[in-house]
C-alpha cells in the first residue's frame, strides 16, 4: 500500500493565499519602529521644526526603505551633540505640534544642520493613491500629460497634420498651445482644430494650404485650477523627397585593376532616404568584398575588372513617407585592359590578376582618407566605423581596439568586414579603434579616435508628490550627460524665479524641499535638464490631500480556512494623513499583534496557524486626525479532508472482480467530490466499472486494467489522495508445484553495480540480479546519464538477455558516464538500480558532423543556416563548436567561414534567391571532425517580377484566351499565379473574379457570361513572400466600337446570331414575299391608279403612260424598294431617301379612291433635293397592294 497525501494551495491558506513571513521582522513578529529613529533625531534646532515621535505625515514604508541612510546621518548628529554636551529634550506626544522649549547651548557647525536636514528628508514620505476608480474620480488632482507626439515630429505632406497632446486631471484640464514660443491662436486659423476633451491639434488641408507653412516648434499646456503641465517642445517638420537633379553622365573610363568610386550624392530628403544600387534594368548590383556600397551611399570598387563593364550602375533613393524610389542617371563603365577578352575561365584562376595582366598593388584606403580620423557618437546610439580599401588582390579588413578587446556582446561586422557596428554605445566604448587592410603585397592601418558624448539621461526623475497637510516632502531631479547638463525648475510652466515666493519651499540645486505643506501648495513643477545634445522635460505635481479614512474592500467578507493552516485577512484602506490600523476580534479585547498574529504594513493580519478558537469576527479600524473607518471579516475554520481507508495494491486473475476502497472523512459543511485516476490520467468509468462514494469496483478484469489507481478526495478548500497498483495475471493451467501457485510480481531492482576492465572506449559492467518474484527475468536494460549536456536525464544504452549479469559497454569519447540497470519480466519492469560510480572517457576529435543542415532565407537579403546539434555521445571533447562555411554555388569563389557555438547562423547581404554551397563541420578542443559534404541552400526569396508577354485573344464571342510567359526574375520558388478579371461596360463594372493558377500554367480560357461587356485582366506571379508586380490587359474592343453607332451595331451583331432572331427575320421575309405576290397579281388584272393630278413633278418624256393619264405597272415594279438595301448581317439600313412605311402612314399627301384604293405619293427629302434636284423617286410600295385588296 502506498500513500501520496497532498494538500492544495487552497488548503494551505484557506481562500486567501498566505505570504511568506517578513524576513525583516523581529523575534516578536514585528518590524523595528521607524519612529524610534525619529526619537534619535527629535531635537529642536534654530529655524527647523522637528517632528514628534509618532509623526502622522510620514510613511512607515518609505521610512523603512531609507532606514540605513537615516541611521548613519542621525548617528553623526548624535556624535556632535555628545561632543557639545547638549542634553536631548523630552519628545512630545504623538499628536502634539508645539515647539520644544529652547535650551541654552552652543550652536553646532553648519554641516551638522545639513546632515540633520537629510535625516529628516530621508523619512519624508508620499501618499500613494490606490487604483480604486471611486478614489481616483473623487480626489482632486493637478494635470498630468499622458500622451504627446515625439520631439522631432516629421509628417507626410499628403496627410493632415496631427500633433498629439492628452492629459488627465480632476477637474479635467483645458489646453492651449504655443508655436515658436508665442501663443498659437487656434480660433483664427480655419484649418486648425482641437479634438474634443483633448489637446490634440488637427491641421486639415482638404480645402487647400501648404503644410510647410505650419513648420515650427510647438508646446502644449494642460491647465486646471491646481496647476499647469507642459508637453515637450515638439519640432514639426514636413517630409521632403526632392527630385534628383538632371545631369548627363559621361562614361567612366578606368584602367582594369584601378580603384573606382561612383558617387551617389542623393538629394537631401527628410528623413534621409535609403540608398541602394541597381542597374538601369532594375537588377541589383552584386556586392562582395571587392565591390560594396559605403555608408554614405557611394559605390566602391577596390579594383575594377573587365566584367564590371557588363552592366551599368544607377543609384536609387527610397523615401520613407512617400514610398517612392528615385533613380539617378546610370553610370557606364569603360574598362581599359591588357587582356581584351573576358574569358570566364580566368575568373577561377588561382592568380587571376596576373593572368589578366593586372599589376598587384599594396592596399590604400579609399574611405576614410589618411591614416587617422575621429568620430563622435552619443550614448545609447549605434557607433558605425567604416574602412574601405583598394588594392590588388582585394584586401581583407580586420578591426581592433587599442588597449582592449572589442565588446563581443555589442560588436558585429557588416559589409564584408568593412564596417564595425557597436550597438547601444556607452562611455566605456570610447577610445582608439583601428582597421587593418592587408593583402599579399602588404598592409596599412587607419586609426579612428572615438569620443562618446551623452544627451541628458535620468538618474532620478521627479515623481508626483501627494502629501497630507503639514507634511514635508521633496522633488528630486537628477540627470547626467556629457557635458554635464544644467537643471532649470519651473512651476506651472513659468520659471521658478518669477513665481510668487513660497516660504514652505526651498530650492537646493536639483532638489526642491517642501516643509509643512498646506492646501495652497498644490502646483505642477517642471524640471528641464539640458546640454548641447538635447534636453529632458519632466512634470511632477505636488498635491495636498485632506481625506478621512475609508475602506476599499467589500464589507463583511467571509473567509473559510482549513484547520492548522496559515491564512491572511486583508483590510485595504486609504486616508490622508496616512491612517493607523488596528485589529480586534469579536469586538473586544486589545489590538491583535504578536504571538500567533502578525500585522503587515499594508494592514493585512496574518494568523500563522489556524485553531478552532480562532473562528469569529475580526474588525479592522483605520484612524487619522480626520476620523476613522472600520470593516469586518468573518473567519470560519473547517476540518481537513482525510482518506482514512486507502486503496491497497492487489494482484488479480483475468476475469475476476476487484474492489478498491477509498473512505473519506471531511467537514460536513463542505461539498466532497471523489474521483479516480489511472496511471495519473482521469479514469473513464465504463460499463465494467462501478464507482461508489467509498470504493471502485472493476468487473471482469482484463490485461488493460493493469496499472496504478489514485483516489482523489477534494473539497473547494483542500484535497487528499492515495494510490494503489493493480496487477492482472493471465489464465494458467492448474499449478503442478507450489511456486507456480504463488502470485507473480515485478522483479526487484538489481544491486551492487561494479565497473571493471576500464578501457579507453569500453568498460565492463557487472550487477547482482534482484528477486524475480515468481516470474523469470527476460531482459536487462542498461541506461546511462552524463553530466555535461543533459545532467539528470537517463538514456537507454543497451539491452541484454535475462540470463546474463555482466556486459561490456561500448563508450564514446569525453563522456562522464554513470550507469544503472532495470530488470524486466512478464509482469513489468523493476525500479532502476542505484547508480554506479562515474567513469569519464578521454577526448578525441569528432567522428561525425551535425545532421539536417539547411540553408533557407528568412528575409530577401539573408540566408539562415541551421543544423541539429550533436549530443553528448558524439561531441567527443570539450568546447564543441561548429565551423560554418558557405559560398555561392558554381562561382568557385573562396569559402566564407565562421565559428558558431549554437545551432544557427545568419548570412547577411545576400542576393535574392541565390543557391549556396553550405558545409557545417564539428570541432572540439581535440580537433576537427571529418570534411563535411556540401548541402545546397538558398538565400531569401522576394516578390517576383511581372509575367512576360501577357496576351489576350478573343477567337469568338463566347470565349477569351489568355497566354503569358513566366517572369524574367522569379526571385524564388514560384507557387502559382493570381488572375483577377472583371467585366465592364462603360462606367458599369461587374464583380471581380479571382483565380489561383498553378505555377506551371501559362494559358487560361475565360467563358464569357456577358457578350456585350469587355473584360479587364490583371495577372501577377506568387512566391512564398507574396504576389509580385502585376500586369494588366483588356479584352479587344468589338468592331466599329469607335463609331457613334457602335453600341447599336455591336448589339445587332450579337443578336443576329440568336435563333429566335433568325426565325423572326424569315417570317418577315415570307410576309414581304406574299405581299409582293399579291401586288403582282393585282397588277396582272390591269389595275391602274390615276395619280397624274396629284403629282407635283412633271413627267419626263421617258415616263411610260396611258393616254388617260394613268400609270401602268411595269416589270420594274418588282425590283427591290428604292432607298433601302439589306446588309450582310441581315439588318436593313436606311439610305438617303429615308423611304419607309412610316412616311406613307404619317404623311399628309396620301388619298383613297372611291373604290377604296390608296393613291400613294411621297415627297423626296430636303437633303435629296439638295443633292439630286427636283427629280422624284417613285417605287411601288407594298402598302398600295395591301389597301388595294381591301
Amino acid at each position: 500500500m502506498r500513500r501520496r497525501a497532498a494538500r492544495g494551495a487552497a488548503g494551505d491558506a484557506g481562500e486567501v493565499a498566505a505570504p511568506a513571513a517578513d524576513s525583516s521582522d523581529s523575534a516578536q513578529g514585528r518590524s523595528p519602529s521607524p519612529w524610534r529613529l525619529i526619537d534619535l533625531c527629535a531635537i529642536w534646532d534654530a529655524g527647523v521644526y522637528l517632528p514628534s515621535a509618532a509623526r502622522n505625515g510620514a510613511s512607515s514604508g518609505v521610512a523603512r526603505r531609507r532606514l540605513n541612510e537615516a541611521e548613519k546621518l542621525c548617528s553623526v548628529r548624535e556624535a556632535q551633540l555628545k561632543r557639545l554636551k547638549v542634553t536631548r529634550p523630552r519628545v512630545l506626544g504623538s499628536r502634539e505640534r508645539g515647539r520644544v522649549p529652547r535650551m541654552a547651548r552652543q550652536p553646532p557647525p553648519p554641516w551638522v544642520h545639513a546632515a540633520f536636514l537629510l535625516c529628516l528628508l530621508s523619512l519624508g514620505g508620499a501618499i500613494e493613491i490606490p487604483m480604486d476608480p471611486s478614489i481616483q474620480n473623487e480626489l482632486t488632482q493637478p494635470p498630468t500629460i499622458t500622451k504627446q507626439s515625439v520631439k522631432d515630429h516629421i509628417v507626410d505632406p499628403r496627410d493632415n497634420i496631427l500633433i498629439e497632446c492628452e492629459a488627465k486631471g480632476n477637474p479635467a484640464p483645458s489646453f492651449h498651445w504655443t508655436r515658436n514660443s508665442r501663443f498659437f491662436n487656434i480660433a483664427k486659423d480655419p484649418r486648425v482644430s482641437m479634438r474634443r476633451r483633448s489637446g490634440t491639434l488637427v491641421i486639415d488641408f482638404r480645402s487647400g494650404g501648404r503644410p510647410e507653412e505650419y513648420e515650427g516648434e510647438y508646446q502644449c499646456f494642460a491647465r486646471n485650477k491646481f496647476g499647469t503641465a507642459l508637453s515637450n517642445r515638439i519640432r514639426l517638420q514636413v517630409s521632403k523627397s526632392p527630385l534628383w537633379p538632371k545631369e548627363n553622365l559621361d562614361p567612366v573610363v578606368v584602367q582594369e585593376g584601378a580603384p573606382l568610386t561612383l558617387q551617389c550624392n542623393p538629394p537631401p530628403g527628410l528623413p534621409s532616404p535609403v540608398i541602394f544600387w541597381m542597374s538601369s534594368s532594375m537588377e541589383p548590383i552584386t556586392q562582395d568584398k571587392r565591390v560594396s556600397q559605403g555608408h554614405n551611399g557611394d559605390l566602391y570598387f577596390s579594383n575594377v575588372m573587365l566584367q564590371d563593364m557588363q552592366t551599368d550602375y544607377s543609384c536609387n533613393a527610397r523615401f520613407h513617407f512617400t514610398h517612392t524610389i528615385q533613380q539617378k542617371n546610370p553610370f557606364t563603365l569603360k574598362v581599359l585592359t591588357n587582356h581584351p577578352y573576358n574569358d570566364s575561365s580566368l575568373r577561377n584562376h588561382p592568380d587571376m590578376y596576373s593572368a589578366r595582366g593586372v599589376a598587384e598593388r599594396t592596399p590604400s584606403f579609399m574611405y576614410p582618407q589618411g591614416t587617422a580620423s575621429s568620430q563622435m557618437v552619443l550614448r545609447g546610439m549605434d557607433l558605425l566605423l567604416e574602412c574601405i580599401a583598394s588594392g590588388v588582390p582585394t584586401p581583407d579588413i580586420a578591426w581592433y581596439k587599442k588597449g582592449g578587446d572589442l565588446p563581443s556582446d555589442k560588436a558585429k561586422f557588416e559589409n564584408f568586414n568593412k564596417a564595425l557596428r557597436i550597438t547601444n554605445v556607452s562611455e566605456e566604448d570610447s577610445g582608439e579603434y583601428f582597421c587593418l587592410a592587408s593583402n599579399k603585397m602588404g598592409s596599412i592601418r587607419h586609426t579612428i579616435s572615438v569620443r562618446v558624448k551623452a544627451a541628458p539621461y535620468w538618474l532620478d526623475e521627479p515623481k508626483n508628490l501627494i502629501l497630507a497637510p503639514g507634511e514635508d516632502g521633496r522633488l528630486v531631479c537628477r540627470a547626467n550627460g556629457n557635458p554635464k547638463p544644467t537643471v532649470q525648475w519651473m512651476v506651472n510652466g513659468e520659471p521658478l524665479q518669477s513665481a510668487p515666493p513660497n516660504p514652505n519651499r526651498e530650492v537646493a540645486g536639483d532638489t526642491i524641499i517642501f516643509r509643512d505643506t498646506q492646501i495652497s501648495s498644490r502646483a505642477v513643477y517642471q524640471c528641464n535638464t539640458s546640454n548641447e545634445h538635447g534636453y529632458l522635460l519632466a512634470n511632477a505635481f505636488v498635491s495636498v490631500l485632506d481625506v478621512p479614512p475609508r475602506m476599499l474592500s467589500p464589507r463583511n467578507q467571509l473567509i473559510r480556512v482549513i484547520l492548522y493552516n496559515r491564512t491572511r485577512l486583508d483590510c485595504p484602506f486609504f486616508g490622508s494623513p496616512i491612517p493607523t490600523l488596528r485589529w480586534f476580534k469579536n469586538g473586544q479585547g486589545s489590538n491583535l499583534d504578536g504571538g500567533n498574529y502578525h500585522v503587515y504594513e499594508n494592514g493585512s493580519l496574518e494568523i500563522k496557524m489556524i485553531r478552532k478558537e480562532d473562528q469569529g469576527i475580526y474588525t479592522c479600524v483605520a484612524t487619522n486626525i480626520l476620523g476613522k473607518a472600520e470593516n469586518q471579516v468573518r473567519l470560519e475554520v473547517k476540518d481537513p479532508t482525510r482518506i482514512y481507508r486507502m486503496p491497497e495494491d492487489q494482484v488479480a486473475k483475468r476475469g475476476t472482480t476487484v474492489q478498491l476502497e477509498c473512505r473519506v472523512k471531511h467537514d460536513p459543511s463542505l461539498k466532497l467530490t471523489v474521483s479516480w485516476l489511472k496511471d495519473d490520467e482521469p479514469l473513464y468509468i465504463g460499463n465494467r466499472m462501478k464507482k461508489e462514494d467509498d470504493s471502485l469496483t472493476i468487473f471482469g478484469v482484463a490485461e488493460r486494467d493493469q496499472g496504478s489507481y489514485t483516489c482523489v478526495a477534494s473539497t473547494e478548500l483542500d484535497q487528499d489522495l492515495a494510490k494503489a497498483y493493480l496487477t492482472v495475471l493471465a489464465d494458467q493451467a492448474t499449478p503442478t508445484n507450489r511456486l507456480a501457485a504463488l502470485p507473480k510480481g515485478r522483479p526487484d531492482r538489481p544491486r551492487d553495480l561494479e565497473l571493471t576492465d576500464l578501457a579507453e572506449r569500453s568498460v565492463r559492467l557487472t550487477w547482482i540480479p534482484g528477486d524475480a518474484n515468481n516470474s523469470p527475468i527476460t531482459d536487462y536494460v542498461v541506461q546511462f546519464e552524463e553530466d555535461q549536456f543533459q545532467p539528470g536525464v537517463w538514456h537507454d544504452h543497451s539491452k541484454y538477455p535475462g540470463s546474463v549479469n555482466s556486459a561490456v559497454l561500448r563508450l564514446s569519447p569525453y563522456v562522464n558516464y554513470q550507469f544503472r540497470v532495470i530488470a524486466i519480466n512478464e509482469v513489468g519492469s523493476s525500479h532502476p538500480s542505484l547508480p554506479s560510480e562515474r567513469y569519464r572517457t578521454s577526448g578525441a576529435p569528432p567522428e561525425s558532423n551535425p545532421g539536417d543542415v539547411k540553408g533557407e532565407g528568412t528575409r530577401k537579403n539573408n540566408m539562415e543556416i541551421t543544423w541539429t546539434p550533436m549530443n553528448a555521445t558524439s561531441a567527443f571533447g570539450p568546447n564543441l563548436r561548429y565551423i560554418v562555411k558557405w559560398r555561392r554555388r558554381e562561382t568557385r569563389e573562396a569559402w566564407n567561414n565562421v565559428t558558431v557555438w549554437g545551432s544557427r547562423y545568419v548570412v547577411g547581404q545576400t542576393p535574392v534567391y541565390v543557391p549556396y554551397e553550405i558545409r557545417v563541420q564539428a570541432e572540439n578542443d581535440f580537433g576537427k571532425g571529418p570534411e563535411p559534404e556540401s548541402v545546397i541552400g538558398y538565400s531569401g526569396e522576394d516578390l517576383p517580377s511581372a509575367p512576360r508577354r501577357f496576351r489576350v485573344r478573343q477567337p469568338n464571342l463566347e470565349t477569351i484566351n489568355l497566354e503569358w510567359d513566366h517572369p524574367e526574375h522569379p526571385n524564388g520558388i514560384m507557387i502559382g499565379y493570381t488572375l483577377k478579371y472583371v467585366a465592364f461596360n462603360g462606367t458599369k463594372v461587374g464583380k471581380q473574379i479571382v483565380e489561383n493558377l498553378s505555377p506551371n500554367q501559362t494559358k487560361f480560357t475565360v467563358q464569357r457570361t456577358d457578350p456585350v461587356s469587355r473584360y479587364r485582366f490583371t495577372l501577377s506571379a506568387r512566391t512564398q513572400v507574396g504576389s509580385g508586380e502585376a500586369v494588366t490587359e483588356e479584352s479587344p474592343a468589338p468592331p466599329n466600337e469607335a463609331t457613334p453607332t457602335a453600341a447599336y451595331t455591336n448589339n445587332q451583331a450579337d443578336i443576329a446570331t440568336q435563333g429566335w432572331f433568325i426565325g423572326l427575320m424569315c417570317a418577315i421575309a415570307l410576309l414581304v414575299l406574299i405581299l409582293l405576290i399579291v401586288c403582282f397579281i393585282k397588277r396582272s388584272r390591269g389595275g391602274k391608279y390615276p395619280v397624274r393630278e396629284k403629282k407635283d413633278v412633271p413627267l419626263g418624256p421617258e415616263d411610260p403612260k396611258e393616254e388617260d393619264g394613268s400609270f401602268d405597272y411595269s416589270d420594274e415594279d418588282n425590283k427591290p424598294l428604292q432607298g433601302s438595301q439589306t446588309s450582310l448581317d441581315g439588318t436593313i439600313k436606311q439610305q438617303e431617301s429615308d423611304d419607309s412605311l412610316v412616311d406613307y402612314g404619317e404623311g399628309g399627301e396620301g388619298q383613297f379612291n372611291e373604290d377604296g384604293s390608296f393613291i400613294g405619293q411621297y415627297t423626296v427629302k430636303k437633303d435629296k433635293e439638295e443633292t439630286e434636284g427636283n427629280e422624284s423617286s417613285e417605287a411601288t410600295s407594298p402598302v398600295n397592294a395591301i389597301y388595294s385588296l381591301a
